[in-house]
This record gives C-alpha cells, structure tokens and sequence, in this order.
C-alpha cells in the first residue's frame, strides 16, 4: 500500500494567493486563491495545499 504525503501548509501574509504547485514543471496552472476571513483558510483544488493567512496561524489546525 503507497502511504500518501500529507498536503503542505504555508502561512501567507496576504488573502488572496497564486498557487501553482512549485514543483516547476510538475505543478499544475497557477490558480487565484482567496482565503476567507471567516475561516483563515483555504485549499488549492490541485494540490491540496493548505494555506493559512498569518492571523488565523494559531487556530488553523
């Protein structure tokens, strides 16, 4: 059975991001994220990566 990596968390200084995988040729279109202010989060549909704004660190699990 693959053990599967558990996705990425970045705390971002600002509430709308780019993601585009950064793996160069082996990440995906670049994508405008926006984290909600009510949640602190949000989570790139490509790769899953997490990205919590720097206000929400401490309470983002």
């Amino acid at each position: 059975m693959m053990s599967i990596e558990a996705p990425e968390t970045k705390i971002v200084e600002s509430f709308r991001i780019a993601c585009d995988g950064g793996e160069g040729a082996l990440g995906h279109p670049r994508v405008w994220l926006s984290v909600p202010h009510d949640t602190g989060f949000v989570e790139c549909g490509y790769c899953d990566c997490k990205y919590v704004h720097k206000d929400f660190a401490d309470k983002a699990a």
